[in-house]
């Protein structure tokens, strides 16, 4: 703008010739104002903040602490322990390896049941059959129930002598009963089939979103080639929805790695539900609480979540650089 054509611009009407730019609606460039500049910072920083203190900040003293010899209630009692407690915990802890292995059960349950139940779900009421929102309130509604609520639920399923499975089994009441939670031996089975109740529902909504953006002329072109409804879906429609897939993957490792509520609702995590997330808390929290270990065993847990997390994130903005 040339000096002339400023001078006709009222004073007040004239934007700082130092602030920022910004597009209005009429397409012309106006410079942020100090307000604005205020608002992105309060907006940007406080969020930011909050993030700091509430993950971050715990993060790294966890991570901290893991390398050190602590009761949780003296700050000078803090000795130094270097990696004794991760020596511990992989050699002389006996829960931590049934723990690893039932989380890698929960993972293997999650992606074999739950995933495909929920992909099922999801191609069934894409159908546009009658009542499909009815039915998709119903699938979807324990995903907005806590899984420690869905714990005493299916725990009133589950009960040996009053509950509606032993019930339907004829056996409620009699020597024959199962103790489905008790039972070691059955109550990991009984705890993923909980679990399932609500993972299905979570991963039928996201694929149902996926169904929806898929392009319709991809299913026409494979109608005119002669593919049938199992060759369109597998070989057209299921590929086009990699990025949803990409998430599912992600989401149900990490719902594997951080299964908590259910089992510690149950038992605590123990006789035969031994989970890392639970004994964490075992550590942590209560009566002959070992800071240490328990900051190891959320070191480790963290460490394994990353692994899913990092291979989202690279895919990603791989894919974004690319194009």
């Amino acid at each position: 703008m040339s000096t002339t054509a400023r001078e006709l611009i009222p004073p007040e009407s004239r934007e700082p010739s130092g602030a920022p730019a910004r597009k209005t609606k009429s397409g012309r460039v106006r410079r942020l104002s100090t307000r604005d500049k205020v608002v992105l910072s309060l907006m940007v920083g406080i969020p930011t903040l909050i993030e700091l203190m509430l993950v971050w900040l715990p993060m790294l003293m966890s991570v901290g602490l893991s390398f050190t010899r602590w009761n949780g209630l003296d700050l000078g009692n803090i000795r130094p322990a270097g990696v004794d407690n991760y020596q511990y915990i992989t050699q002389d802890y006996p829960p931590f390896w049934p723990a690893v292995q039932h989380n890698l059960l929960w993972l293997c349950f999650l992606a074999l049941v739950a995933t495909p139940l929920g992909l099922l779900l999801a191609v069934l009421l894409d159908q546009n059959i009658r009542g499909s929102k009815i039915y998709q309130s119903i699938f979807f509604a324990p995903v907005m129930l806590s899984l420690a609520l869905i714990g005493i639920i299916w725990q009133l399923f589950y009960q040996r002598d009053n509950g509606l499975l032993n019930f339907l089994l004829g056996t409620a009441g009699t020597p024959q009963a199962v103790d489905w939670f008790g039972d070691s031996s059955v109550n990991i089975w009984a705890a993923m089939i909980a679990a399932t109740w609500r993972h299905a529902g979570y991963v039928m909504l996201l694929y149902l979103a996926g169904l929806k953006g898929v392009d319709p002329s991809l299913k026409e072109a494979a109608s005119i080639d002669g593919a049938n409804a199992y060759q369109t879906f597998f070989r057209v429609v299921f590929p086009a929805m990699r990025p949803i897939n990409i998430v599912i993957v992600v989401i149900t490792i990490i719902e594997s790695l951080r299964a908590f509520d259910v089992v510690y609702v149950i038992n605590r995590g123990t006789n035969g539900l031994e989970m890392l997330s639970a004994l964490v808390i075992q550590n942590l929290v209560g009566e002959g609480q070992v800071i240490g270990v328990g900051s190891a065993l959320a070191v480790v847990l963290l460490v394994i979540s990353l692994v899913p997390i990092v291979f989202y994130l690279s895919r990603t903005f791989g894919k974004e650089s690319k194009e």
